[in-house]
C-alpha cells in the first residue's frame, strides 16, 4: 500500500485493513502452482468508521489463519459442525483484538463475524446476542438449510432477530455461512467509488484531499507489483516489523 506495507495472505488468514484518512491499496492474485489449478473463495467485507474515526491514520493487521479460533460440535446424531471466530466472540472463543479505531474494537457494538461449516443434516444453535444489533447469516455454500424451519436459498442472506437463539438444519449437503453482526453507527452514509464519508461536501474534500497528495504515493515499481513465492505468507508494516507464516 501506499503507506509501505505489504504482505502476502491465504488459506484462512484474514487481513484487515483501515482507511482512515485515505490509503491506497493494491491487492493481487498471482498463481502459486504453475501446473495445477488455484482455487480461492475471498470475501471483502466493508466495515464502515464512525465520524470520530474517519480521519484516524491508516492501519492494516494479519489475523493469521492459526491465530483464529476453531471448535467443533457434534449434534445428538454425530453430525460436525466446525466454527471459526473470525471477529468477536462466541461462548467462550473470542477472536484476535480488532485494529484500535475500528468499530469492532468496543465490544459493546457487538461486531462479529463467524464461518460455520455444517455436515449433511446436522443440527445447531446459533446463541442471542446483544439487543440492538443487526445480525445477517449469508448462505454460500450448500441446499437445503433452515433457520427456524424456514429454508435460506443458496446464496442468499438472511436477517435474523439477534434477541433470539437460532436453531439450523442442515439439508442433504455440506453447507457453509457466514454470520456478520454489529450494532448500527446510527450516522448518515455516503459513498462515491472508495470514498465513504458522512456529507456529500466530505466526498468532495475526499476526492481534493487525494488529487493534491495521492495518500502518500506509490512507493512500489509498479502497481501490479507481485511479491517473489518464496516469500510465502508475511506481513511487512510500515513501521518496519515483519511477521512470517511460510
Amino acid at each position: 500500500d501506499s503507506t509501505g506495507a505489504a504482505g502476502r495472505y491465504g488459506d484462512g488468514d484474514v487481513q484487515w485493513m483501515t482507511a482512515g484518512k485515505g490509503v491506497q491499496h493494491s491487492e493481487m492474485f498471482p498463481l502459486l502452482k504453475q501446473t495445477e489449478e488455484n482455487p480461492m473463495e475471498l470475501f471483502q467485507i466493508w466495515l464502515n468508521l464512525p465520524k470520530k474515526s474517519k480521519m484516524v491514520e491508516p492501519h492494516f493487521k494479519m489475523i493469521w489463519a492459526e491465530e483464529i479460533p476453531k471448535f467443533t460440535d457434534n449434534d445428538a446424531n454425530g453430525n460436525e459442525i466446525n466454527v471459526e471466530v473470525l471477529v468477536g466472540k462466541l461462548d467462550k472463543y473470542a477472536a484476535s483484538t480488532p485494529p484500535p479505531n475500528s468499530w469492532a474494537a468496543d465490544e459493546n457494538n457487538a461486531v462479529a463475524i463467524y464461518n460455520i461449516q455444517l455436515a449433511p443434516n446436522a443440527e445447531w444453535t446459533l446463541p442471542a446476542t446483544l439487543s440492538g444489533v443487526n445480525r445477517t447469516v449469508f448462505y454460500y455454500e450448500g441446499n437445503g438449510l433452515q433457520i427456524e424451519q424456514q429454508e435460506i436459498p443458496h446464496y442468499h442472506a438472511a436477517e435474523v432477530d439477534e434477541t433470539a437463539s437460532l436453531k439450523f438444519k442442515n439439508g442433504n449437503e455440506a453447507s457453509k455461512v457466514l454470520v456478520l453482526q454489529g450494532r448500527p453507527i446510527s450516522e448518515p452514509v455516503v459513498q462515491h467509488g472508495p470514498f465513504v464519508m458522512n456529507t456529500k461536501e466530505e466526498i468532495y474534500q475526499a476526492f481534493d484531499d487525494y488529487q493534491k497528495t495521492q495518500f502518500g504515493g506509490w512507493p512500489w515499481p509498479k502497481y501490479d507489483y507481485v511479491h517473489a513465492p518464496e516469500l510465502g505468507r508475511f506481513a511487512r508494516h510500515s513501521d518496519g516489523k515483519e511477521e512470517h507464516r511460510g
